[in-house]
């Protein structure tokens, strides 16, 4: 018998006819979450309580993750963050600020059962919907609501073969970045993280939108980087940064997450190079995989950019279910709009102010 949860004072149960019960685990203060997830072969650090807690310190999110069981054995694990506001509603989010986190299902579980004690929690928590970002289709009558393109690099080959099989334009832009004398660090500190979130808020804003708070990055620190599962490179030019990525970790799987970079100084090439020496380091202390994280659809330049680092591309599908009307419905791909025109023409200091008043609303 699993005892991952134990009695919950309020059972969720699927239908009677159902035969996979389910009860809510709290990430923030229970390590036996952490000790399953690490069972499954497919878990991502997104899965974790560290990302739980980087979620709830930074704008307040309730974990309502479950434990399903069938027969007495744990069936599927499935990470849900409560968002509640007074602008975009009530959800279950599967999880914020992830490109992806789906259900992890174990051997022998009937998966198709599993939405079943998911729209019990979602009624009895008064979700407007809760949403699967990846994984499989939930239920025979799911269809997504939104799709995006994922790319992942297998690491497996070695750091040789693995430059070997980049675009040979990045590799010309490798040995470019070399030549001007950028250096790169691999470095898990505090201050290379604010390194980072200075070069951040430049990026955001060359994209149109406006940076996380700084105190996203800082609890991502201490609860992810700090405790093993991250690292940031930060490649320099005559000691000024210009670009940085980070880059987080679970098992042997690794994401890629963050990038950014210094617009003034994009001739160095310093984005090739910060991204290579990522990928050589994940490569060298044996990682298997590199996820680029999602993609939308039409963002051909970016694409293109994911494809040219040797990647294997799929198709990433969100799933998102209304109790409401008992069906699985449509949903927007926010990454473009007009929006982004205006966030583009603020300064870096509204930017940031407008991030800390909006991502507490958003996912």
């Amino acid at each position: 018998m699993n005892t991952l949860c134990g009695p919950p004072p309020t059972p969720l149960r699927p239908p009677a006819q159902e035969s996979v019960e389910a009860c809510r685990v709290n990430p923030l203060t229970d390590p036996e979450w952490d000790r399953q997830v690490a069972l499954h072969p497919d878990a991502e650090v997104f899965h974790t309580g560290a990302w739980a807690r980087v979620l709830h310190r930074t704008y307040g999110h309730r974990p309502h993750y479950l434990a399903c069981h069938q027969s007495g054995k744990l069936a599927a694990l499935v990470p849900l963050m409560e968002v509640r506001s007074f602008l975009t509603g009530r959800r279950g989010i599967s999880v914020p600020f992830a490109d992806f986190c789906g259900p992890l299902y174990f051997a022998g579980s009937d998966r198709i059962q599993v939405p079943a004690a998911l729209t019990s929690l979602a009624r009895e928590r008064r979700w407007d919907y809760y949403e699967l970002r990846g994984g499989e289709q939930p239920a025979p009558a799911a269809a997504p609501s939104v799709s995006f393109l994922a790319h992942t690099l297998d690491l497996k080959p070695g750091p040789v073969q693995l430059l070997e099989n980049v675009e040979s334009s990045f590799r010309r832009a490798i040995r470019k970045a070399e030549r001007n004398g950028l250096t790169t660090e691999i470095r898990t500190d505090r201050e290379a993280v604010l390194a980072f979130y200075q070069l951040h808020g430049r990026t955001r804003r060359r994209h149109g939108l406006p940076p996380q708070p700084v105190s996203f990055f800082l609890h991502i620190w201490e609860e992810v980087i700090r405790t093993g599962m991250g690292f940031v490179a930060l490649s320099s030019h005559k000691g000024r940064p210009r670009a940085a990525a980070v880059f987080l970790h679970h098992g042997d799987r690794a994401v890629y997450k963050f990038g950014a970079s210094d617009e003034r100084f994009l001739e160095l090439r310093a984005n090739n190079l910060v991204m290579w020496e990522g990928i050589k380091f994940l490569a060298e202390a044996g990682f298997a995989s590199l996820h680029f994280g999602r993609t939308s659809l039409g963002q051909d330049g970016l694409q293109r950019f994911k494809l040219g680092w040797g990647t294997v591309e799929s198709r990433l599908d969100y799933y998102k279910y209304s109790p409401s009307t008992a069906a699985w419905s449509k949903a927007k791909d926010r990454a473009a709009g007009s929006h982004t025109a205006i966030f583009s023409r603020l300064p870096l200091s509204v930017n940031r102010l407008m991030g800390r008043l909006l991502y507490p609303h958003l996912d």
